[in-house]
């Protein structure tokens, strides 16, 4: 299995290179044929994409002492102020279409993933802080989704909040219990110390095929409905960068006036770095064919994600400032 895991990395370090070339092999394919057998594919995948997730996630963490103030000042940006604002930008931009609508409002309520746990460390935060988040944020992104979704949503699309609740039941709440028990199995079976080392580690590149079989699913689904209207990839990004431009803003101002620089990272890292593996599941568990263009939205979100991560662990220290006792050579380091 060890053989198995440099793939595993890669498949994570070029997610910006290979969703487009999802995107494409999606489209070329859904112009070329007729995909609509696909539609059976999206549930098996979306549990081949979450059920990996759920299994590399150790739920002991949350025994831990948590840090009450940042947890607090993190569930306000994820559950509060993301979704209210990424349902504002949602009637500007797409008056008219509450499937793109819920796109965009999927995007902002579920936040935290393993790229919180990677990148906050990379920025030198508080590392145990950001594993929590991401466990927390999966809870409570399980239970706020069937009230935003219904309560804002629910008659434009016409989704009783039942159905939005058993989609999380499925999409969430089995993998997450299939991946307590699997993982159990994997401890028993080889032992923590190798289930870390060789098992744990494939998992996130597991979920990464998930995610990119689910976009090229999603885009040749909706492929001959973008060929007729292209001005569908410009209307889909900009409100997606618009939506990250501000999450990176509030963040950052409340990290900086609150809280120390490592912890002021983990609350960056832990609301603009959302859970879109998720959100793309929910999406099509819910929309079906009709979410092929809001998850253009989602698919965006990957790449928008991860470049403005990147960039800012380079600028974080200067935006934050550096904690106490940091050398100049580390620093510099955190820039490289």
């Amino acid at each position: 299995m060890k053989k198995l895991i440099p793939f595993a990395t890669f498949l994570q370090e070029k997610l910006v290179l290979l969703l487009p070339l999802a995107m494409i092999t999606g489209f070329v394919s859904g112009l070329t044929w007729d995909v609509s057998a696909l539609k059976g594919a999206v549930l098996p995948l979306t549990f081949f994409l979450v059920l990996p997730m759920m299994t590399g996630m150790d739920m002991r963490k949350l025994l831990g002492k948590l840090d009450l103030r940042l947890h607090a000042a993190t569930m306000a940006l994820n559950f509060l102020v993301i979704p209210l604002a990424a349902y504002g930008l949602g009637l500007l931009a797409f008056p008219g279409s509450p499937w793109l609508r819920l796109g965009l409002l999927l995007a902002a309520l579920l936040p935290t993933s393993g790229m919180t746990v990677s990148w906050t460390g990379m920025a030198k935060g508080n590392v145990p802080e950001a594993i929590r988040m991401t466990i927390l944020g999966l809870l409570g992104g399980a239970v706020t989704v069937p009230l935003y979704v219904s309560g804002l949503l629910g008659e434009a699309i016409a989704l009783p909040a039942s159905a939005v609740a058993t989609q999380i039941a499925v999409i969430v709440v089995l993998p997450l219990l299939a991946g307590f028990g699997l993982r159990s199995l994997l401890v028993r079976s080889l032992g923590e110390r190798r289930f870390a080392e060789e098992l744990k580690p494939l998992l996130p590149g597991v979920s990464t095929l998930g995610v990119l079989a689910l976009v090229a699913v999603a885009i040749a689904l909706k492929a001959r409905g973008i060929m007729a209207e292209p001005r569908m990839l410009w209307t889909s990004f900009w409100p997606t960068f618009t939506l990250y431009a501000l999450n990176f803003t509030l963040s950052s101002l409340a990290g900086r006036k609150f809280f120390k620089p490592a912890e002021a990272k983990t609350l960056v890292f832990g609301t603009v770095l959302r859970n879109l593996s998720m959100a793309l599941a929910l999406l099509m568990g819910i929309a079906g064919a009709k979410g092929g263009e809001a998850a253009l939205i989602v698919t965006w979100g990957f790449v928008i994600q991860v470049q403005g991560a990147a960039w800012y662990v380079k600028f974080a220290d200067r935006i934050l400032g550096r904690e106490e006792g940091a050398s100049p050579a580390e620093t510099a380091a955190s820039k490289a």
